[in-house]
């Protein structure tokens, strides 16, 4: 199943994603999230956070349709976007794209990138989408083909000593590569052909594609 979490950051135009978004069988907002999704057409399925960033009007819109409200205490160790996630994960979803989670505090977009190496999302393929690229994480034993142009930016980043790296379909290949956490070797890669593909023996691998144009497909 494929779920959508919006969260409650900057909704940038997810034009180039339209028609992903449209496949979510699940769909959840993170508390204020709510708001992105009422402005895109989309009810909820749940409402699930503290209830800090959710405004009057939206609240009221959430009662008049009936969409369930998973509240938390506002002194949590999680994140609004990390217990929508675990949501997701629970109720069965196998792919689960982030919206809204850019802008904002520095500390709070890097938490949310790191929310994709979550433990509890390892059953999941968990994609962060922006207006015009993708964040993922690979772990090891896993691969990944992504599709997308000629010239685009793919940029490795590791989260933990990344072992095992084959890389095809780029300007610089890797194969059987490590990459360690603290230098930048795996920034700023290009897309040599419409497909990609990467893959993990050991570690995890933060993986930033950034495209070039709205007019393509992912």
């Amino acid at each position: 199943m494929k779920a959508l979490v919006i969260t409650n950051g900057v909704l940038e135009d997810m034009a180039l994603w339209q028609e992903e978004i449209g496949q979510a069988e699940l769909v959840v907002a993170a508390d204020g999230g709510a708001r992105h999704a009422r402005s895109l057409g989309l009810r909820p399925h749940a409402v699930v956070g503290d209830g800090d960033s959710l405004d009057a009007e939206t609240a009221r819109w959430l009662e008049e349709h009936g969409v369930p409200r998973v509240q938390y205490p506002a002194a949590k160790d999680e994140t609004d976007l990390e217990l929508a996630l675990l949501y997701a994960a629970r109720a069965g979803a196998g792919e689960i794209l982030v919206l809204g989670a850019q802008g904002g505090r520095p500390d709070q977009m890097l938490a949310n990138l790191l929310l994709l190496a979550h433990p509890a999302l390892a059953g999941c393929r968990v994609r962060l989408l922006g207006k015009n690229y993708q964040a993922l994480v690979l772990r090891g034993g896993e691969e990944v083909t992504l599709t997308g142009q000629v010239g685009d930016t793919l940029s490795l980043l590791p989260l933990s000593e990344a072992r095992g790296i084959e890389a095809t379909g780029l300007r610089w290949t890797l194969r059987g590569a490590t990459l360690h956490l603290g230098p930048a070797r795996g920034v700023s890669n290009e897309l040599t052909s419409p497909q990609a593909r990467i893959a993990l023996a050991e570690g995890l691998l933060l993986i930033v594609h950034l495209r070039q144009g709205q007019e393509a497909r992912p």
